[in-house]
């Protein structure tokens, strides 16, 4: 009997044995089979992506040259438009070109008030649509006042209260957004234009080659901070001043503004290729932008003494309105004021800043301004290990 169950149990050891030698080698079948099809798939994708990673890298190492603006690297080239305009664009049938046979070409954009709406409408009227984009910036945020103006529908219109032009210029007036436009008037509202024409005034500058220039100023009507600007009877173009007795003498010699390659900022023009250049030098806190005019020859596309220039025979009027940060009591009138001043005068701080008048506060502001971006063309000239001014040669020459 003991014999029998020794029998029994090895003959049921080895059942088991046998079962789960049959399960392991079912399992491993299973394994081998799913691995098969596995590593076959598994393959396909690795050949496919090595397809694409070639591609890439053969795109990749076709391509390292292309120029592309930054954050456009992931969209495929031809989808990417990296200028703008300020043409206005019609809600429907936008396949006749909004019935237009081509766009202006330039731009007159100012800053502007409601007291100066009459000021401001004679300078528009000037300006043919044809040849102008017309934008405004309001100081005052009153844009509905100008609604009844013929050519208001068709002007850019835009609003921040108590800014300067060149704080709207710094923020909507960005190169790739003007890019289609060939000259940039940047202009202050309190400017008569009875002697002025625009479009011959473009063609005496395409002439003369001026990259940055500016209309002379009547002196026997105009507000005058510099005589540079003062219109010379029969002359077409003027490019230099002379001052040959006293302090900061001018003469045939000198290289710097204000002597040469200067402008004021009350009315420049700028050429496209120069405005590309202007609007870096721009600081966006400094937004009376005093002192940049003595840089702007770094912006003429080659020698300030040749590009920069006053135009003589299209002529404006400087009224010299307390306008932005002036005094309430100013009103438009249908004849707008001109005070011819006593004699020719250098703009200096107001001797009281802490005083009543706000337009005293805006002088005081603009004076600190100039000192301070004086000082930060000081130190970037300083750190900039790379850079080479172009006139500083000029400037050794004439000291010596």
């Amino acid at each position: 009997m003991k014999a029998f169950n020794s029998t029994f149990v090895l003959a049921e050891n080895r059942l088991c044995l046998f079962t789960f030698i049959v399960a392991v080698c079912l399992v491993c079948g299973a394994y081998f089979v799913g691995d098969i099809f596995v590593a076959k798939e598994y393959k396909g994708k690795l050949a496919q992506w090595g397809v694409i990673q070639t591609m890439q890298n053969t795109k990749s190492s076709g391509c390292k040259s292309q120029c592309r603006p930054s954050g456009s690297e992931w969209l495929p080239q031809g989808v990417v438009v990296k200028t703008s305009n300020l043409e206005m664009r019609p809600l429907w049938d936008s396949s006749v070109n909004n019935g237009i046979s081509k766009p202006p070409l330039n731009l007159l954009a100012m800053a502007v008030g409601i007291k100066q709406k009459a000021i401001v409408n004679r300078i528009v009227e000037k300006f043919p649509s044809s040849d102008f984009v017309v934008m405004l910036f309001h100081y005052d945020g009153l844009v509905d006042g100008w609604r009844d103006l013929a050519w208001s529908d068709r002007a850019i219109h835009l609003s921040a209260i108590n800014q300067t032009k060149w704080w709207f210029a710094k923020r909507f007036m960005h190169p790739d957004i003007v890019a289609e436009y060939n000259y940039i008037f940047l202009w202050d509202e309190d400017i008569g234009v009875e002697n002025f024409d625009p479009k011959k005034y473009l063609s005496i500058v395409k002439e003369e080659g001026l990259e940055i220039s500016q209309p002379a100023l009547d002196p026997r009507k105009s507000e005058v901070h510099h005589p540079l600007t003062v219109r010379r009877r029969g002359s077409k173009v003027h490019r230099r001043y002379y001052k040959l007795k006293g302090s900061g003498r001018c003469d045939d010699h000198s290289t710097s503004p204000p002597c040469i390659g200067w402008v004021e900022m009350m009315a420049p023009v700028f050429s496209k290729k120069s405005w590309q250049c202007v609007w870096h030098m721009i600081q966006n806190d400094l937004i009376h932008a005093w002192g940049l005019d003595r840089q702007l020859g770094y912006c003429a596309q080659g020698d300030r003494i040749k590009n920069v220039g006053v135009v003589d025979s299209e002529y404006i009027v400087h009224l010299g309105l307390p306008t932005l940060g002036g005094s309430n009591v100013n009103e438009v009138t249908s004849n707008a004021p001109a005070h011819p001043p006593s004699s020719l005068k250098v703009m200096a701080p107001p001797s009281n800043p802490h005083g009543d008048s706000s337009r005293a506060k805006v002088r005081m502001q603009s004076f600190i301004e100039m000192q301070i971006f004086g000082q930060r063309w000081k130190d970037a000239v300083k750190n900039d290990k790379c850079w080479i001014d172009p006139y500083e040669k000029q400037a050794n020459q004439t000291i010596q």
